[in-house]
Order: C-alpha cells, then structure tokens, then sequence
C-alpha cells in the first residue's frame, strides 16, 4: 500500500482544493466534513476573506457547516499557493470558459498547475475537475507538473474526475452525486478513487484513462443539448402548426420507456450545457472530424434568445404596439429557477436582443438584485408590485422561480409570454402566449 492511500484511509491526508467557486467550495466543505484538514486557494483575495470569515457565497453549501468546519480548524483558504507544498492531494475546480472565437480557454487550468510546480512532493495527488475537452490532462497537465523534475505514476499520481456540480438540485449535492475517476495509470485512478470514497456517501466509478472521463463529462451535457436543441426546434415548428408542444410532451412523457422529457426555453445557460459541446467540436477538427448533429443543436440553441424577442415583436404588432419604445418586463435572468447563478443565462441574451431594437426593458429576479455583463451593472426591480406589472406593454418569463406568484402576475399584465412555462396550472390563460 502507498503512504499516502494509508494517509487517505486513515484521515491523515491534508486536501487542498484551487478554485473556490461553486464546484470547489462545496468540494472543500465535504473533505473537511469528512474529516479531512483542508486547505482552499483562490486568487480572489474577497473569497479568501470570506471563507475564513466562515461566510458563505455558494447557495449548494450550508451556511452552518461552513462556520463549523471553519472554527474547527479543518478548512482555511489562502491565496497563496506555496501551501501547496503541504497538501497531499490538490483538486483543480477552475472555470474553462469560452473564448471569443468559442474556442477552449484553458488558461485558468494552465495557470493552476504552473502554480502548483514549484510546491510538488512525491507521493502526491493531483485530480483536474475542471470540464474540458479530452486530451487534457495527459497533454497539457502531465507535461507541465513533470517540470517539477517529478515522474508522473512514480514521484505523484494524476487523475481526472469531472466535476457533476448542478445548483439548486434539492436531490443531489456534491456528497451523494456519483463520482467518475481516471487516472494517468491504474494507481493513479485507485489513489484518486480512495480519496473521494473517504468523502462522498455516493459510488465511485473507475475508468480506464483520463480521457475516457473526459470524454464522458462531454457525452453527459452534449446530450443534453443536443435533446435541448430538438424540443427548442419541434416547439418553434409547433407554434408555427398553432400546436401547445408543452402538451406534446406531457402525452409523450407518458410512455413509460424510450423516452426522457426535455423542455424548451429561451437558450441555454450555466457553466457547462452551453460551453461543452464546443470542446468537442474544437477537439474533433484536430482528426478532420465535424461534429454535425452537435453543431447543428448548438446552433438552435444559440438561436433562441434571438427567436424569443421576435416573438415579442409579433405579440407587441398583435397588441398595435411596436417593440420600439415598448415597455417589457422580463422575469428571471438566472440561468435556471431557484438559483442566484446567471453564468451565461440566455435571459440576459433576450434582454440585449430587446433592447437593439430600442424597448425599454427592466426586469425582476428574486435571486439576482443585480448583473454585470461586459462591465455593465444592471439593477433589477426591488419588488414585482402591481404597478410594476401593469406599467409593461408585455412581461416575459425567462425564468420559471418557484418564490414568483404567477396568478398575480397574470391578473395584472397587459399581456405575458411564457418561454418556461411558469403559468401551466393558470386557469384564465386569455393574455398568457407560450414558446
């Protein structure tokens, strides 16, 4: 047995875990819950500040445990990375977002592992979390920490198990969400495995090789967009036949196999459905491959924000009304309901898309006060009042938060698009027009 899958075993091990956003913190949270010393490392010296403070900024993670854990001693944050040197096993939760062109950023992971070099032992753990395209950790990551004069497989073990982080899931959080692991050799994936059996009440899945895990993260959310792609596409066909397609799939949700409902909206948001699916198609040109099907659903997808605010237009004419100067109240501009995250929200797409054509747009989220996008801070409206309502020309749903009193709404809006479907159980449906 290696000294440091006794250390594990034994909770001796100290975690450390870089990138303390809504996939590290509530990482970090579960290793010292589980016992484990733990270290957090950001490079936002306000998130540092706060996780020492015992403050929370994460909705997944239990104001309570976080003070707990904190005064205990068993998680304390640093943004300084030479105590790397004194962690066992380091977790990279950093973002990989899109560039302009929407190709992979991998720069954050980059940097991390940079970071991490100079403060590299033997018999240590390193595990990437961050999505990103297959190839990674053994191309970009390997390279980078063997600098440290260490060999991968023999001085440290590498791995890669994909982060399944979804904000607001009552059901399933980081401790009792399933766990894929992949490592580098076969130690590397047993060591990694130990590690997250010793903190997470859920099975560990073991793989063959990091790409087949990051590979597999990829499958998990193209899926997804793609049957996104297809019910936004049948719905916008559907309106166009004058057919409710919400019914549609309510009737075919009815068979008991075969079939897994999904739902269209106004686009695709969060930090993994909309971005994933360009890793792949960006990493399938390197074999002179195209990804037909996926671009083809990304390319509905991205679409609907637009499709959505010509449909405005359209009630607007209906009502005698142009958008110009129109005055739309927009519901929602989190990505998804119940949740303070707007992380590429298809809401706030809507409300560019509306507001090129000159309306006059305010909105309103329980969850989000306020928004920066492309250093612009938008304030949304203190309180949904009947004033605020009936002051709008039309109000659209963007985001289907289960706090908002959708029957007041109805009462006193002029007129109201549903893209989410918020009003299904709303009897008098005169004024409500759906995706």
């Amino acid at each position: 047995m290696s000294k440091l899958k006794y250390k594990i075993e034994n909770k001796t091990a100290i975690l450390g875990v870089i990138g303390l956003g809504y996939v590290g913190l509530p990482l970090a949270v579960e290793k010292a819950k589980a016992g484990f010393k733990t270290i957090g490392f950001d490079v936002q010296d306000s998130k540092v500040k706060m996780v020492n403070e015992g403050e929370n900024y994460i909705g997944d993670v239990v104001n309570e445990d976080l003070e707990e854990i904190v005064k205990s001693g068993l998680l304390s944050a640093t943004t300084d990375f030479a105590h790397v040197a004194s962690a066992d096993c380091v977790a990279i939760c950093v973002p990989t977002p899109l560039d302009v062109y929407q190709q992979p950023d991998i720069s954050y992971v980059k940097a991390s592992a940079e970071s991490i070099v100079p403060y590299m032992h033997k018999d240590m753990l390193i595990v990437l979390e961050s999505t990103t395209y297959p190839g990674t950790t053994e191309e970009l990551l390997k390279p980078i920490l063997e600098k440290s004069g260490l060999k991968c497989g023999e001085d440290f073990y590498l791995a890669f198990s994909p982060e399944r982080v979804d904000p607001g899931n009552l059901l399933y959080k980081t401790k009792n969400t399933p766990k894929v692991v992949g490592g580098i050799t076969k130690m590397c994936t047993e060591i990694a495995a130990t590690m997250y059996e010793s903190i997470l009440e859920a099975p560990v899945h073991r793989v063959s090789s990091p790409a087949i895990a990051e590979m597999e993260k990829i499958l998990e959310n193209t899926y997804r967009n793609v049957n996104i792609g297809l019910v936004n596409e049948l719905a916008i066909l559907s309106n166009k036949m004058g057919i409710n397609f919400w019914e549609v799939i309510d009737a075919a949700k009815s068979k008991p196999y075969g079939f897994q409902a999904f739902y269209p909206g106004p686009g695709l948001g969060g930090h993994c459905i909309p971005l994933d699916p360009y890793y792949l198609s960006w990493k399938a040109r390197e074999y002179g491959f195209h990804t037909s099907m996926i671009e083809s659903s990304m390319m509905v997808n991205d679409r609907m924000p637009e499709y959505c605010a010509e449909r405005v237009s359209k009630i607007l004419n209906r009502y005698k009304k142009s958008m110009y100067g129109s005055r739309i109240l927009v519901l929602g501009v989190a990505y998804k309901q119940d949740v303070e995250d707007y992380r590429e929200s298809p809401a706030i797409r809507v409300i560019e898309e509306l507001e090129k054509e000159k309306a006059e747009v305010v909105y309103y989220d329980p969850y989000v006060p306020e928004y920066r996008e492309q250093a612009v801070v938008k304030k949304g409206e203190p309180e949904l009042t009947v004033e605020l309502i009936e002051s709008a020309d039309l109000v659209i749903v963007t985001t289907s938060h289960t706090n908002v009193d959708y029957g007041f709404v109805q009462k006193h809006a002029k007129v109201i698009f549903d893209t989410k479907n918020a009003m299904k159980n709303i009897k008098n449906r005169e004024n409500i027009e759906l995706l």
